[in-house]
């Protein structure tokens, strides 16, 4: 439980906002009022995570920030690009607010392998 902020979590956390954000079209097309509401909700705890986490990072460590928000950007496009390629190959038209939101998944899971798998050793 007492593990130290670092960039990497941090970019993870704000992916996931990103997410979040994201899947508010979604709900708003939808008319899921309560999903909307609990996704506001649960996007406003997750800001105030990612508030203290920024607060707690030593400066070195906010210098490797800007990277990887890059990496992150970088798999949230591929993630758009996947999704999109795979929605017009197998399926029929979805709708943009269910692209961006699986799209949006995709990147933050791409986000997070990417992540694991050049762990610092």
């Amino acid at each position: 439980m007492g593990a130290s902020p670092t960039p990497e979590r941090l970019s993870l956390v704000l992916g996931l906002l990103l997410l979040m954000l994201a899947t508010i079209p979604r709900y708003l097309v939808g008319g899921h009022d309560s999903r909307l509401n609990l996704i506001l909700l649960a996007l406003a705890v997750v800001a105030a995570v990612a508030a203290v986490q920024w607060r707690l990072l030593e400066a070195e460590a906010r210098k490797r920030l800007p990277r990887l928000l890059g990496r992150l950007g970088g798999c949230l496009a591929a993630g758009l690009a996947g999704m999109g390629l795979y929605h017009a190959l197998f399926t029929d038209f979805i709708g943009w607010e269910l692209l961006i939101a699986h799209g949006a998944t995709l990147g933050l899971l791409l986000h997070a392998l990417s992540l694991w798998v050049k762990a610092p050793r």
